[in-house]
């Protein structure tokens, strides 16, 4: 494991020195190689974490049949990955602050929950309210194990896996590759000028 740590200016408020920065490069079995990074300030107690895999592989969609048999499945979900239920609707594509984590596929589902109640606050209009409640409802049922859905996690850098012996793996074509959303600025070869 390498690790650095620096002392930084805090960017919420402003402290001199104040924000310790540390960054570590380890390797996980499955996993491959990854940079952790912690921002921790000792004055206002701002704190973030985040996890960046450095080795990119096979483009790849995982495709698994959620039921109370899946749901402790093992999920790895990337920074770059795009998670669906096509049968409710819902799906969350990675932002510029996307992070990844390690959970199962019930955790998948309770992420999904937290968002729609978050959705739920925010809207203004009883339909919207009233249908986002029957999709929460939906998504307890899944975690309960009376509903069937269908998760698909699709990663255009092949960091993300699900491990389970129903999960199906299938390689992302280029079509699929260029229609997914990174979270982060990427630049193909062809678009760099050699002559820059």
């Amino acid at each position: 494991m390498n690790q650095q740590n620096m002392k930084i200016d805090c960017p919420v408020c402003s402290g001199k020195k104040c924000m310790t920065a540390i960054s570590r490069v380890e390797e996980i079995p499955y996993f491959g190689e990854i940079m952790e990074s912690v921002l921790i300030c000792s004055r206002c107690g701002y704190r973030s974490t985040d996890i960046i895999c450095l080795e990119q592989k096979e483009p790849s969609r995982y495709t698994i049949e959620v039921g109370d048999k899946t749901l402790n499945a093992r999920v790895v979900k990337s920074q770059s990955a795009t998670i669906r239920i096509p049968e409710l609707g819902l799906k969350v594509e990675p932002g510029p602050r996307s992070t990844g984590y390690i959970s199962n596929i019930e955790g998948v589902v309770e992420r999904f929950e937290t968002a729609v109640k978050t959705a739920i606050n925010l809207f203004e209009e009883d339909e919207s309210k009233e249908k986002a409640s029957e999709i929460l409802e939906m998504l307890r049922e899944v975690r309960g194990g009376k509903r069937n859905v269908t998760v698909i996690i699709e990663d255009p850098f092949g960091q993300s896996f699900v491990g389970h012996p129903r999960a199906v793996r299938e390689k992302l074509s280029d079509e699929e590759i260029k229609s997914l959303k990174t979270g982060f600025l990427v630049f193909e070869s062809d678009e760099i000028d050699e002559d820059d």
